[in-house]
């Protein structure tokens, strides 16, 4: 052997005790310092974990007697992507596609591309009927990676007008996920969309259990108690509401199928005992799979049933601004009560003719008491334009909390509209005129508020300037004990400095207009004393207007815990068949006599329904 064949042999046996001791160390550090590391891994690719759906929290009327929202057990269809061979992934879902009445868009929209490996389910269906899933065990052997299980939906019971308070669920879109996956969002999550179930989603929604499966190499499940972990789901918390059942049913029937709200409020406290909008919608549309032709015709429809009118629709508040004009007569002694202001049906004004239209003849001479009674424009156009002036009311009307939200626990509310001189100026490019302000002193012109906000106005009227914040939440509950785990408490949201006598005089003069004012017929009532203020609000048309009533009961009580302030809007629309006053009298009759729609209409007389007419 020469030379350079030793020096081979040994160059040789140089290399391969390096490779051994490479591999040596390379085998110590799997095995040894990064042997944790690797068993994990290991673990990971033979276990599958899946998710299991939690129940929704439901939601019950203040008496936790009625359930508003309950759960059902529907099917739903879901694909493994994973499980599915390389390439046939558009077949499966053409195939599956035709069996759920889907296409095959519909299913990849449900399916990003990050999904495509995955080893979990991924719903791709909800509410599925029993004759798919049958369709779908048929075509089993030929359909890998589909499975279906048994999931519970939402059941709205007889929602009716709590549609816009209780609101509806839908799956999370892309853009929703972006914003709340670090809140623990996930892909397939059910959400809230508005109403309470948007607004106590994180309540209500509860948290997923998870079950984590040990599998072969083919990936098919190990039986054997051992290999399984599991983890149980978290249901969602019930929710107790401050909506009386039997009110929102009377209120409901009150409005009928006028276009327009009503509020029924509890000003000690700032609970909503009924909150109706007409047109409602029936929310079982988006769990029922009745198909995108139903929601579409929703959203096309003219009357906008989606809008909850008592708090995302405002209007000019006609003579019920009158209250906040008065306020500041009284409050700032800026005109003497007892001096009369003479009304001739008429004043002229500019180059224009300023009307009195509840009396066209005119009321005569009136003071502030018998001016709020009779509704008179001619008075507070005058007093309004000559004494109060454009600032103080501003300065008034938001010390009621106008131009701002209420802040009630109900997503999409809207704050209304104050103008000031500024305003105008900024936005049309004109002065501000006395006209305006004689306009905006008997509630025309640009200012515009929502039901609920005349609803915390009566309300601070009645709380001697105090305003608590207006909530429809009124307990938690455990799911399964039913025990109370928060009970919501009044917050005070503004109190104002005006004295208390100001607020006794104006619940004084509110009195007077349903004892012997505009609103005698048919709130004067035996069962309870009222005091409230009427308007109708001029839209530009000859023959309608929106009717307005908003009042409190029982004038004489001491209890602030007995009394309620009610607020009737009633479209332009349909303004020829039912009016605020009319609809105002049942509510109050009802409630207070403890009466469902039909009682308190004999109560009152069925022709209060069909030819009174309610005054400004």
């Amino acid at each position: 052997m020469n030379e350079s064949q030793v020096t081979r042999i040994n160059v040789f046996r140089i290399l391969l005790i390096l490779i051994f001791v490479f591999y040596t160390i390379k085998l110590f550090n799997m095995q040894i310092l990064s042997g944790d590391v690797y068993r994990s891994r290991a673990q990971d690719i033979s276990r599958r974990t899946y998710s299991i759906p939690t129940q929704r929290g439901e939601i019950y009327d203040r008496n936790f007697t009625d359930p508003f929202v309950i759960n059902r057990d529907a099917f739903a269809v879901f694909i493994t992507p994973s499980e599915v061979p390389r390439g046939n992934m558009d077949d499966v879902i053409n195939s599956v596609s035709s069996i759920l009445n889907l296409t095959p868009d519909e299913i990849r929209a449900r399916l990003p591309s990050q999904y495509l490996q995955l080893y979990q389910p991924v719903e791709i269906a909800s509410n599925v009927p029993f004759s798919a899933i049958a369709a779908l065990a048929e075509r089993k052997n030929t359909l890998p990676g589909i499975s279906w299980n048994i999931k519970s939906v939402r059941n709205y019971v007889d929602v009716g007008s709590l549609s816009h308070i209780l609101g509806y669920v839908g799956d999370i879109t892309r853009d929703e996920l972006t914003t709340l996956y670090n809140q623990g969002y996930q892909q397939g999550d059910v959400i809230g969309k508005s109403g309470i179930e948007r607004q106590y989603d994180e309540l209500l929604r509860g948290k997923q259990g998870w079950e984590t499966r040990t599998v072969d190499s083919r990936g098919r499940r190990i039986t054997g108690r051992e290999n399984v972990a599991r983890v149980p789901p978290e249901r969602g918390r019930n929710l107790v509401l401050t909506i009386d059942a039997n009110l929102q049913t009377l209120v409901e029937k009150a409005i009928g199928s006028q276009i327009g709200a009503a509020v029924v409020m509890r000003p000690s406290t700032g609970e909503i005992l009924a909150m109706v909008s007409y047109p409602w919608y029936d929310p079982n549309i988006f769990t029922d799979g009745l198909g995108s032709t139903d929601y579409l015709s929703l959203v096309n429809d003219p009357s906008k049933p989606f809008i909850n009118r008592a708090i995302q629709s405002s209007y000019p508040p006609a003579s019920t601004f009158k209250i906040i004009v008065s306020t500041a007569i009284l409050s700032d002694n800026l005109f003497p009560t007892e001096q009369n202001v003479l009304c001739s049906g008429v004043m002229r004004y500019g180059n224009r003719d300023w009307h009195c239209h509840i009396l066209p003849p005119g009321h005569g001479r009136l003071n502030l008491r018998g001016a709020l009674g009779q509704s008179c424009n001619i008075y507070f156009m005058t007093v309004g334009r000559d004494y109060v002036g454009a600032e103080k009311i501003v300065t008034y009307a938001r010390d009621y909390g106008y131009g701002e939200i209420t802040g009630i626990d109900l997503p999409g509310e809207i704050t209304g509209f104050i103008p000031t001189p500024q305003w105008k100026e900024r936005r049309y490019h004109e002065r501000w005129v006395l006209g305006d302000t004689m306009n905006m002193s008997i509630g025309q012109g640009y200012t515009l508020v929502t039901p609920l906000q005349m609803t915390s106005m009566v309300s601070m009227i009645v709380n001697n300037g105090k305003i608590y914040k207006p909530h429809v939440l009124k307990e938690v509950r455990d799911p399964v004990t039913n025990a109370i785990e928060m009970v919501v408490s009044p917050e005070l949201m503004h109190e104002s400095n005006i004295d208390n006598s100001v607020f006794e005089t104006v619940r004084q003069n509110m009195r007077g207009v349903v004892s012997q004012g505009t609103a005698q017929y048919p709130l004067n009532m035996r069962t309870v004393q009222i005091a409230g203020k009427s308007g109708t609000a001029e839209i530009g048309l000859a023959d309608r207007w929106h009717s307005w009533f908003t009042a409190y009961a029982p004038f004489n009580s001491t209890n602030p815990d007995d009394q309620i302030v009610v607020t009737v809007i009633i479209e332009a629309a349909n303004f020829q068949v039912w009016r605020a006053t009319a609809a105002s009298a049942i509510i109050f009759q009802g409630y207070f006599a403890n009466q469902d729609y039909e009682a308190a209409m004999r109560s009152l007389g069925f022709q209060y329904m069909v030819t009174q007419e309610s005054q400004q």
